[in-house]
C-alpha cells in the first residue's frame, strides 16, 4: 500500500501538505520555446530575474526529467503532435503553463496553420496572457502554479480527476469553429 492508497484523515492531510511543499519547490521545466515568448522565458532564467530562487534553475532538455512544460509561443499544426509527444513522455505528476496569447488562444494568427490554443493538444493548468509576457508575469504565473500544487490533493481520485479534466479540455469546441463576435 503506497501513499496514494492511504486512507484519508489527519495524517494524510499532513502528508499532503508536506508533499505539496516539496513538489512546488522542485519543479523542473522542459524547454519548449516556439516563438518570441521563448526570449522572455530565457530572460526569466537569467540572473536578473533568477528562476533558481524557486528551484527551477535548469531547463531540462529531456521530458523524462521534467514535470512542468512551459509552452511559449504559437503552436503550428505540424508542431502539435510533437507537443503532445513531449507531454506524454513527461513523468507524473505534470503541469502545463501556456505562455503568451499565441499559445493560449492562437493570438493574431487566426488561420489554418496555427492551433487556436494549446489546450486543444494538452491540458493547461495556467494561462499567461501577453504578447510577449514579461519575465515578471512568468514568475507570477509560476507562483500561482506553486499555490495550485501546494493545495493539490493526493489519493486515488487524483488520477481520475486529471484524466477527466484532460478529456474535457480535448473535447472542447475549437475557437476556429465558434461563431459570433469572432467573425
Amino acid at each position: 500500500m503506497g501513499i496514494e492508497e492511504a486512507p484519508s484523515g489527519f495524517l494524510l492531510t499532513t502528508i499532503e501538505d508536506l508533499v505539496g511543499y516539496f513538489r512546488k519547490g522542485s519543479l523542473w521545466p522542459v524547454t519548449f520555446g516556439l516563438a518570441c515568448c521563448a526570449i522572455e522565458m530565457m530572460a526569466a532564467g537569467a540572473p536578473r530575474y533568477d528562476l533558481s530562487r524557486f528551484g527551477m534553475e535548469v531547463f531540462r532538455a529531456s521530458p523524462r526529467q521534467a514535470d512542468l512544460m512551459i509552452v511559449a509561443g504559437r503552436v503550428s499544426q505540424k508542431m502539435a503532435p510533437v507537443v503532445r509527444q513531449v507531454y506524454d513522455q513527461m513523468s507524473e505528476p505534470k503541469w502545463v503553463l501556456s505562455m503568451g496569447v499565441c499559445a493560449s488562444s492562437g493570438g493574431m494568427f487566426n488561420n489554418y496553420a496555427i492551433v487556436q490554443g494549446v489546450d486543444h493538444v494538452v491540458p493547461v493548468d495556467i494561462y499567461l496572457p501577453g504578447c510577449p509576457p514579461r519575465p515578471e508575469m512568468l514568475i507570477n504565473a509560476i507562483l500561482t502554479l506553486h499555490d495550485q500544487i501546494q493545495n493539490e490533493p493526493l489519493g486515488v481520485n487524483r488520477k481520475e480527476a486529471a484524466k477527466a479534466a484532460e478529456a474535457a479540455a480535448l473535447a472542447a469546441t475549437p475557437t476556429s469553429h465558434m461563431t459570433g463576435l469572432l467573425r
